[in-house]
């Protein structure tokens, strides 16, 4: 892969984490029956980023749970025949509560699909929301975010990197070439 821009540096994830958790409070009218979930693996470091604000905003402790999707892959055969799952931790029950799904990107929709999916598989939520830092199109399933940091159109020869303090040491949004 060929590097070919930086479309978020550390201060733009800042302020796109901050309307984010602002435009899910405006949405839930506060934190009542609200969760957040990360997806494996940069949406858990955004869902603790958004309750940290949420907490710095309200003054409350949002549950943040964090799903692994890998059984519920439609893709899993080629990934691998022996993948690794990691534990789904899911801190508090969801049945009846506010679900807001956190992800890095959002691409053809299919990791939303997987971990929606494993979400019934834990209860009856009363709502699922969808929180991305980046929407780069090209959806194959009819699903839209709730809250998105920033919308990137892209080629399908482009992939968006995200990196973070916690998983990369470094905050970032990169777009590489394929070559």
């Amino acid at each position: 892969m060929k590097f070919k821009t930086k479309i978020l540096d550390d201060q733009s994830i800042k302020r796109a984490i901050t309307r984010i958790s602002h435009e899910i409070l405006e949405k839930n009218k506060g934190t009542e029956n609200l969760v957040l979930v990360g997806i494996k693996t940069r949406g858990v470091p955004i869902a603790r980023r958004i309750a940290a604000k949420i907490k710095e905003f309200e003054g409350k402790n949002l549950n943040v749970g964090i799903l692994d999707i890998t059984l519920y892959r439609d893709d899993l055969e080629k990934i691998d025949y022996n993948p690794i799952v990691n534990n789904t931790i899911l801190t508090s029950d969801i049945n009846g509560k506010v679900i807001v799904l956190v992800d890095d990107v959002i691409y053809t929709g299919r990791t939303v699909r997987a971990a929606m999916d494993a979400i019934i598989d834990y209860g009856r939520p009363s709502a699922i929301l969808l929180a991305v830092l980046i929407d780069r199109g090209h959806k194959e399933l009819p699903i839209k975010p709730d809250f998105v940091g920033k919308n990137v159109p892209t080629s399908k020869s482009e992939v968006v990197e995200v990196h973070f303090e916690e998983t990369d040491g470094l905050d970032e949004v990169i777009i590489n070439e394929l070559e």
